[in-house]
């Protein structure tokens, strides 16, 4: 597996788009137009790939000087439970924490909480929907 960080607008960034959209938005009847993705150019973008097949990705996005939001998180389906998000999730805090960020925190689809607990994130606050299913903001200092 190779982590890094890719470009927006090249074909790797194209890859990611289509494994979000499979992942994240088609099983909830979404997608995304191109004004989001416009707004992605402001974005660190991280790919895992495996052969040169994009495997896995997410997105970090500078709040502020010292805190960092981790979005967009996909495995391809075939993939999921074999590891590889816990290896790009410390690809990205690490990314982070080179970067000069103290803190990073995400919005969690509920199913994926214990996921993220394992890893050291806390909840914050109370569950709240977004993109029509249950969340959770969580946090974890780098």
């Amino acid at each position: 597996m190779e982590f890094k960080i890719i470009s927006h607008g090249s074909d790797e960034y194209k890859e990611m788009v289509t494994l979000r959209s499979q992942v994240l938005r088609k099983p909830l009847g979404l997608h995304f137009d191109e004004e989001y993705l416009e707004k992605e150019k402001s974005t660190i973008l991280i790919g895992c790939f495996k052969q040169d097949t994009m495997i896995a990705c997410c997105l970090l996005r500078t709040i502020s000087e010292n805190v960092i939001q981790l979005q967009q998180m996909a495995v391809q389906p075939k993939l999921q439970g074999k590891h590889i998000g816990t290896k790009l999730i410390g690809f990205a805090e690490e990314h982070a924490k080179k970067a000069g960020f103290l803190k990073l925190f995400l919005h969690a689809r509920k199913t994926a909480v214990g996921f993220y607990q394992k890893l050291g994130y806390e909840i914050l606050g109370d569950e709240f929907e977004e993109v029509s299913i249950p969340h959770f903001m969580m946090k974890k200092e780098l």
